[in-house]
């Protein structure tokens, strides 16, 4: 099972000394706390996609392209890409060029965003964002997996003869993920299609996630991709730990209280009871977050929101140790002891889609040459003799 952070790339007042960060400090914090990530040995870091203050993070591939050379292992993702407002055409070569420059060190979220006004900001009507995420989709994968494409559909121009380049790593497009929390339209996309689906459940019971998620399931067995146990699924959350549960509540709360995602509204406490935020000790998290599979069955990913509400970067980077030296060891122990085998323990890694393929004949099989530690370049790619 694979254990990673999100960012929503907010910048936020510190309520405890009245500081905020500059864009600018917030992005270069994200790379280091992506990179921190990394060295702790978790296994995921995705990045949401904004385009309205207080948000920052407006362009996913710069980010995770650098992040692709200053790491090492991590799987680098988007929380979301925004499928209904970017041209499909521009996806397709953004995420080709950062699966190249990654090595297949990466992988993708589709969502529609949260923010109704970026749809006009980009030309579009927010009343078709369903039509949207479907149509631009479909064009997507075609793009991916054909050479030449000629299309034509109802919200871009048409297509004709058209090749999008560079092509995707070995031939296989990137592994994507379908977020929604509240439509199924979207898992049903998923499961036609046989990718994943996360539900991103922060402001929700896990009630709602799991019949989203089981909807998925139904639907990914009805199209044919395998048993709705095997399908692959990922869940989002979030936690504040210290060692003794007072010590994370009191110095959390304030940042709760005073956030604009979190305060005004329901206290912590409830809504600590309501959704998955976990604010307590280390061993809390483990007990609450290991329960989850009971109600969504065995899932492949789940993912933890921790760089929010003011935050320090300290304060973030000790979080990280936390959950990954303590957290992270023995969720992971248990879900894989519980794993039925014909259950998948991770969504499929770029080498294992390769080997898929190349199995199913829709690539021919190619020679994966090692990849240098310091350029990141393959070894045939090299320009050096």
């Amino acid at each position: 099972m694979q254990f990673g952070i999100f960012t929503v790339g907010d910048v936020t007042t510190d309520p405890t000394t009245g500081r905020t960060p500059d864009d600018t400090e917030r992005v270069r914090n994200m790379l280091t706390i992506a990179q921190h990530a990394d060295q702790a040995g978790l296994d995921v870091f995705a990045t949401g996609e904004h385009h309205n203050p207080p948000f920052v993070p407006s362009s996913p591939t710069t980010m995770l392209g650098y992040l692709a050379g200053t790491t090492k292992n991590i799987v680098l993702s988007t929380a979301t890409t925004l499928i209904t407002t970017n041209d499909p055409v521009r996806l397709a070569e953004e995420y080709a060029m950062l699966q190249v420059i990654s090595d297949g060190r990466m992988d993708l979220m589709m969502g529609r965003g949260n923010t109704g006004p970026v749809y006009p900001w980009f030309g579009q009507d927010i009343r078709q964002g369903i039509p949207l995420a479907i149509e631009n989709y479909a064009l997507l994968r075609r793009l991916w997996e054909e050479e030449v494409v000629d299309w034509q559909g109802k919200f871009r121009t048409p297509l004709q003869g058209f090749t999008s380049t560079p092509r995707p790593l070995d031939g296989v497009p990137p592994f994507v993920w379908h977020g929604s929390i509240r439509s199924p339209e979207i898992a049903e996309q998923a499961a036609y299609y046989g990718d994943g689906f996360l539900h991103n459940a922060i402001f929700w019971p896990l009630e709602h996630a799991a019949q989203m998620v089981n909807f998925y399931r139904q639907r990914f067995e009805h199209y044919g991709h395998g048993q709705a146990d095997q399908a692959i699924v990922g869940l989002g959350g979030q936690v504040f730990m210290r060692k003794n549960s007072q010590d994370a509540v009191k110095e959390f709360r304030p940042y709760f209280d005073n956030a604009p995602v979190y305060g005004h509204g329901p206290s912590m406490e409830d809504f600590m009871r309501d959704t998955p935020l976990t604010v307590g000790s280390p061993q809390e998290v483990i007990d609450r977050y290991g329960k989850f599979r009971d109600q969504v069955g065995h899932y492949q990913r789940q993912m933890f929101l921790m760089d929010h509400a003011g935050l320090p970067l300290k304060t973030v980077l000790e979080q990280i140790d936390i959950l990954a030296t303590e957290v992270v060891p023995v969720l992971r122990a248990e879900a894989e002891s519980a794993r039925p085998a014909h259950v998948p323990a991770n969504p499929p890694s770029h080498a294992e889609r390769v080997a898929k393929a190349v199995a199913a004949g829709t690539v021919r099989e190619q020679t994966v040459g090692a990849t240098d530690e310091y350029t990141g370049l393959r070894a045939e790619d090299s320009l050096s003799s």
